[in-house]
């Protein structure tokens, strides 16, 4: 990913969790919250009720292959966090970028020069 690093740290999930504001779909859930810095960080997390570790793993996959494909539309420095639902598990690439692309719009998260060349 281009302009974006990973949340990897429990404490920084945490700090997202109880200040950053939330909107939620049938299939993801979305944490978001100002960072200071000039980029993005992403954090995911997939629970055990979606599935096994194979479809845990595609789950995230799907969700990062998602934000990547639209990460040079989107506003910078914030840290987010995508919590993916048991619904999750069955859907396709497509209904899970729509899902993420859907939660985006309701974050207020795209540039306004770029919403005006799509």
């Amino acid at each position: 990913m281009l302009f974006t690093q990973s949340l990897k740290k429990n404490f920084q999930f945490r700090y997202v969790y109880h200040k950053g504001r939330s909107f939620a779909n049938r299939r993801l859930v979305m944490y978001v919250i100002k960072n200071g810095t000039a980029e993005n960080r992403l954090g995911i997390s997939v629970s055990k009720k979606v599935g096994k570790s194979v479809v845990r793993s595609h789950v995230t996959r799907l969700i990062r292959e998602s934000y990547r494909s639209m990460e040079a539309e989107l506003k910078r420095g914030y840290d987010i966090v995508v919590i993916a639902r048991v619904s999750c598990n069955e859907a396709s690439y497509w209904e899970v970028r729509d899902s993420l692309r859907h939660l985006m719009k309701k974050h207020n998260f795209f540039c306004p020069e770029e919403a005006e060349k799509k």
